[in-house]
């Protein structure tokens, strides 16, 4: 992982437009069935149901990211973390704004003390 460094106001900004612009949330993971009933997780606008839905017996205007779908295989990754991939996605739909809001938070408490950032 490449070392963190400090950024500005702007780029705080894009940040706060690219979640802005993104699919409202929450989002929420998704464990479906493909057209073989072969697993399918994805990230969702709304909650899942635990039924395991199969192709094509769910809206698919509501997905809005696939981190696995077997049949056909378009959408895999090696590491075979695709239940983690589909937590991270959804969560950050809610963590990022709150992150912006937080380190805009923390940066009005340093400049009220007159420390530098």
């Amino acid at each position: 992982m490449e070392e963190s460094k400090p950024f500005g106001e702007e780029e705080l900004q894009l940040i706060e437009e690219r979640s802005d612009s993104a699919t409202p949330g929450p989002w929420f993971v998704r464990q479906l069935d493909d057209r073989e009933a072969m697993s399918l997780v994805a990230v969702s606008t709304v909650p899942d149901t635990g039924l395991g839905e199969r192709w094509p017996d769910f809206p698919s205007a509501q997905m809005v990211a696939l981190t696995l779908v077997q049949d056909p295989r378009y959408a895999d990754v090696s590491d075979e973390l695709w239940d983690e991939n589909a937590r991270f996605i959804a969560h950050a739909r809610q963590d990022v704004p709150r992150l912006v809001a937080e380190v805009r938070r923390l940066r009005g408490i340093l400049e009220m003390r007159g420390t530098a950032f």
